[in-house]
């Protein structure tokens, strides 16, 4: 966990109040491969996703607060998916078709994986919010969906990103009150880390569930790849 300095010097520009001057943390999770800026330490809870085809997946929220501003990073372990439908599929009546699936489906876990990202898109649009901005982007080649709502209540801001990674769903979700600047710093700071820690970017598109592509070679562009883990060795190396 490292202080930003740049970040910082940014926000001292652009946020006055109680935010002026206050500096954000680069936060990394080797366990969940991820790096973020966060206002100060996220608080990081356990909890229960529900997909698509209703299977309880475990997830992770890392969760920060500066102000009225809410910021979080939720992690959804797909890799499950298989595991829980089929369970569930054994107990299905005969003929409960969305239940079963089908042959090497059993439950709709391959179209749970599939779908994911439109549907955690699909959540937020049945959010009390007038939707913004929608669009396609990518981290690091990542890809995934940008959204961006103004909210109905208190006219707050919300800024989204969805991205599917080694089946893993990355819910990056920044809200802040009308009039305060929007969080397209928070929205854009999410990083990967390979499985040394190394901030990780890859040559070209990815698309989760199709092989990956290669990584850049951070020894020979050491500025690509976001944020390490502290304690981490090594540069990430072409794709392995």
């Amino acid at each position: 966990m490292r202080r930003t300095p740049f970040l910082s010097a940014v926000l001292i520009v652009t946020i006055s109040g109680p935010l002026f001057g206050q500096e954000w943390i680069e936060f990394t999770s080797r366990e969940d491969r991820f790096s973020c800026l966060f206002p100060s330490q996220p608080k990081i809870t356990e909890t229960i996703y529900r997909s698509q085809y209703k299977a309880d997946l475990p997830a992770r929220v890392y969760n920060a607060t500066e102000g009225q501003g809410r910021y979080s990073v939720t992690v959804v372990d797909y890799n499950q998916a298989e595991r829980i439908p089929t369970e569930k599929a054994k107990t299905c009546p005969a003929g409960a078709e969305p239940c079963l699936g089908g042959p090497g489906n059993a439950g709709h876990w391959k179209d749970d994986i599939r779908g994911a990202l439109i549907y955690a898109s699909w959540q937020f649009m049945q959010r009390d919010a007038k939707l913004t901005s929608y669009v396609w982007h990518n981290v690091d080649q990542v890809q995934g969906d940008q959204l961006q709502f103004t909210n109905n209540a208190d006219k707050s801001r919300t800024f989204v990103g969805i991205y599917m990674h080694e089946n893993k769903l990355y819910i990056i979700e920044g809200t802040v009150p009308a009039r305060y600047p929007e969080p397209g710093l928070f929205q854009q700071s999410l990083g990967w880390l390979d499985e040394n820690g190394i901030g990780l970017r890859y040559q070209s598109i990815y698309t989760n569930g199709y092989p990956a592509p290669p990584r850049v070679n951070r020894s020979v562009q050491p500025g690509q790849g976001h944020i390490d883990a502290p304690g981490a060795s090594g540069r990430g190396g072409p794709g392995r």
